[in-house]
């Protein structure tokens, strides 16, 4: 006798790459867009559990998730245009940043909020090789102006901490609480 197949999350995030991840670690979800307008000055656990609270859970657990990038304490968001896109990535050229997720998993009796943080270094970079990535238009849409799953990738030195997290999605936090939560429900604890 086979088991029941795991319950389905509910992702409160229309971002392809919390999809993306989701798939690669096969656990069945269903993207229910978040009905959720963030306010400027909130963090990212804040909005992480504004997304997961817009959401009304049935039997399947809720997950929020959002992410920002910090250099020397000050948010870096989305570039708006190649301009913006060149001085962001000048400005990490050679240096750490922190890339810090909030996540907020819920259902009908209990609701866990955590954050997550990993260190990313960049190495330093010639005025061709921004050139190449800002012509790459990876940027666009991407907080702190690149995508580390992508071309951004040769942007890095090294990682401290969950890579998954720099691309959307602190696995490590998320399956910790899956296997604590839902032992063995999704192929975890």
């Amino acid at each position: 006798m086979g088991r029941a197949p795991a319950p389905q999350l509910i992702l409160a995030s229309t971002s392809p790459q919390r999809r993306s991840i989701l798939e690669q670690l096969r656990i069945p979800f269903e993207v229910v867009a978040p009905d959720f307008h963030e306010a400027p000055g909130t963090s990212p656990l804040e909005r992480a559990v504004g997304k997961a609270r817009s959401v009304s859970p049935d039997e399947r657990p809720v997950l929020g998730v959002d992410t920002e990038v910090l250099l020397d304490g000050e948010l870096l968001g989305k570039p708006g245009d190649e301009t913006q896109a060149e001085t962001m990535l000048e400005s990490l050229s050679g240096r750490s940043h922190e890339v810090v997720s909030g996540l907020c998993l819920r259902t009908t009796s209990w609701e866990e909020q955590h954050s997550e943080t990993t260190r990313v270094t960049f190495r330093p970079l010639t005025p061709r090789e921004l050139a190449r990535y800002v012509g790459s238009r990876e940027w666009e849409g991407r907080a702190g102006g690149y995508a580390i799953q992508g071309l951004g990738a040769a942007l890095v030195d090294r990682i401290d901490g969950d890579y998954l997290n720099v691309v959307g999605l602190p696995v490590a936090l998320l399956v910790r609480l899956l296997a604590s939560r839902f032992a063995g429900v999704y192929g975890f604890g």
